[in-house]
């Protein structure tokens, strides 16, 4: 038996068990992009108009930090450049998915049932990398297909989907090597996700520096995501960045096989932290429990929200260069959906990112209680005095205030860099705090769908990932694509106030704070009677 025996077997099992979740991410990554197409045509119908545009946003801080180097006008560069945000939600989601095919499969117990069959050693690694890499290779497709559906040329439209395909390879590639270094799924998915975030504070930085003389700094070049942006669809289209990443993908996909081998099944690479031979007063509640297991994704998010936090508030303030020296940008930014000035709509959006981004960590915190039930390990707690609601509600403790630290983390580091960089640092930083904060009962709803899963149907618990992703899609393209208000709408941030550009109200607040709370509790009255465990 080789090292790869019964890799094609694992791949049919991992394509049948995503058959609901793949197509949530691969699907809207690759239809976004080609709802800017009749957007961005619709708002700048001539080439002079884009041309215009092009020369204001290449030269402006905010928008590079948000999507990257633009180096052309064509109708074509300005959508790609429009979606660079894009690869790194592909990043994060193919992260997401390696690690829930093999270093989770690890602490449930799978991965030795699968062992003792006619299984090679590093079969699962290979199959969970073989699925990520085919899943990129779909969303390449249909993005290029898409993008030549609207008439723009197929040689850009190959290599935009490209850009996004190969970063999802490299991304799936580290984490793969974060799940041999790790005993446990949330240190690999905290080391991935912290690769994945400092790429791109990299990326930012290379990327504001190029503005000077158009030469990234030295921070640019070792960040992935900016490899990609070198492809330049639709201008260059060159293949050898393409080349460059999908070799990198490749060498840490094999390194990881090389630490697979290396270690014990069921253990890390990393030695783990030994703890007390006792457990201390700390650790004698379901609350104190769930502290335990929660508290370094918790950081990690933290430290996360606020760098990019600083970084996106300082860049604040370059974004109202726009308006003296074309004032018809106003016009355009109002159709768009602003409401009190480019700054404070340019802020208003990037909250309003950092909510849909802390949604993410609300579904991740909630499904910790499902992992702890597959795992067994729910079962042994619940089988001394602690009833099934307070140890739940340990875990839902974090998925509803979890958010809270982070935002609030975010919204301070973003007002003070904003505050400092304007003169005005106590008032920006109260104002972009509640701006941050009114994202949270939106947060809620999408926990409480996560909850009200796991109680009512614990074996789709995971399409709770369907709901931030839902929500992404609607807040990325639903205005700009004109879709109808009552689909709009289905999207709880659809109704936060969009502060600071918009004023404060209470009602849609209290309203999204009621669905939250009735999801919620629909979800825990289901988990009290269920059964328990659910495989």
């Amino acid at each position: 038996m080789t090292a790869l025996t019964g890799t094609w077997g694992l791949v049919r099992l991992i394509l049948r068990r995503d058959r609901v979740l793949a197509p949530l991410w691969v699907l809207p990554l690759g239809l976004v992009p080609i709802s800017y197409v009749a957007s961005i045509d619709g708002l700048f119908p001539s080439a002079a108009g884009r041309q215009g545009y092009a020369d204001l946003s290449a030269h402006n801080a905010g928008f590079v930090a948000l999507y990257g180097r633009l180096q052309g006008s064509s109708l074509g560069e300005l959508v790609a450049w429009r979606g660079g945000f894009i690869p790194v939600v592909a990043g994060l989601f193919c992260i997401l998915t390696i690690i829930r095919h093999t270093r989770a499969e690890e602490d449930s117990g799978r991965r030795e049932l699968l062992g003792s069959a006619v299984v090679g050693r590093h079969a699962p690694l290979a199959a969970a990398l073989a699925s990520v890499f085919a899943a990129g290779l779909v969303l390449c497709t249909v993005l290029a297909l898409g993008m030549i559906g609207q008439g723009l040329p197929a040689a850009g439209s190959w290599a935009f989907g490209a850009e996004l395909a190969v970063t999802g390879w490299v991304f799936a590639a580290v984490a793969a090597v974060a799940a041999q270094l790790t005993a446990g799924a949330g240190g690999a998915r905290g080391i991935a996700i912290g690769v994945l975030a400092v790429a791109y504070v990299l990326r930012i930085v290379g990327d504001v520096g190029a503005l000077d003389d158009g030469t990234p700094s030295w921070a640019g070049r070792l960040s992935p995501l900016e490899w990609v942006t070198w492809i330049r669809p639709y201008g260059a289209d060159a293949w050898w960045p393409v080349a460059l990443t999908a070799g990198v993908a490749v060498a840490l996909a094999l390194a990881a096989a090389a630490l697979s081998a290396r270690r014990d099944l069921g253990a890390g690479l990393l030695p783990p932290r030994l703890g007390p031979p006792a457990a201390g007063p700390a650790l004698r509640s379901p609350l104190a429990l769930a502290w335990r297991l929660h508290r370094g994704l918790l950081a990690g998010w933290a430290a996360g929200f606020a760098v990019l936090g600083v970084v996106l508030g300082y860049l604040a303030a370059s974004v109202a260069d726009l308006v003296p020296d074309a004032p018809q940008m106003a016009e355009v930014f109002a159709r768009l959906g602003g409401a009190a000035g480019l700054v404070d709509d340019y802020l208003a959006a990037t909250v309003n990112l950092f909510g849909l981004i802390a949604s993410a960590y609300a579904v991740q915190a909630t499904l910790k209680a499902r992992a702890e039930e597959t795992g067994g390990r729910a079962e042994a707690v619940l089988g001394t005095a602690v009833g099934r609601l307070r140890w739940l509600g340990g875990h839902l403790a974090f998925s509803l205030l979890g958010p809270a630290a982070i935002l609030a983390a975010a919204g301070l580091a973003m007002g003070l860099a904003h505050g400092l960089n304007t003169g005005e640092a106590a008032r920006q930083t109260s104002r972009l705090l509640a701006a941050a904060m009114v994202q949270l009962p939106a947060v809620w709803v999408l926990a409480g769908v996560t909850v009200a899963l796991y109680g009512l149907l614990p074996r789709l618990t995971a399409l709770g990932w369907g709901a931030p992703v839902f929500c992404l899609l609607i807040g990325m393209v639903g205005a700009a694509i004109g879709l109808d208000q009552w689909l709009l709408d289905v999207s709880p941030f659809t109704h936060v106030p969009r502060l600071p550009a918009d004023r404060f109200g209470v009602v849609p607040l209290a309203a999204l704070s009621a669905v939250a709370a009735a999801l919620t509790a629909a979800g825990l009255a289901a988990f009290r009677r269920r059964d328990l465990p659910i495989p």
